[in-house]
């Protein structure tokens, strides 16, 4: 399995498509499909059948995944995009900023 630079409560930016600059915290991450779901990006309309969770039933707006090739981490010192790099400090791997070389 790919090894993926981005966690769930990472907070990004979309680079590429229809939701281009567009900003939120990252609910989920699947690995195998090399996907995300970013809060309030990609927003599709759910129908759904009445049930005893919701008896009214009816459309429900919902976020849908997104390709991580397509979104960005957030420096948190710069509040710029950055790339990720991941290093060995003592005997943990710990992820860092490149723009800023701060631990993440």
């Amino acid at each position: 399995m790919i090894k993926l630079k981005i966690k769930s409560g990472d907070i990004v930016r979309v680079i590429a498509g229809d939701h281009k600059g567009a900003e939120g915290k990252v609910i989920r991450v699947y690995r195998e499909k090399n996907k995300a779901i970013v809060e309030g990006v990609n927003m599709v309309s759910k129908h759904t059948k009445p049930s005893a969770k919701s008896p009214q039933g009816g459309i429900v707006k919902k976020e849908a995944s997104i390709q991580i090739s397509n979104i960005s981490l957030i420096d948190p010192k710069t509040k710029e995009t950055t790339r990720v790099g991941i290093r060995v400090e003592g005997d943990k791997k710990v992820r860092f900023s490149k723009k800023s070389n701060q631990v993440l």
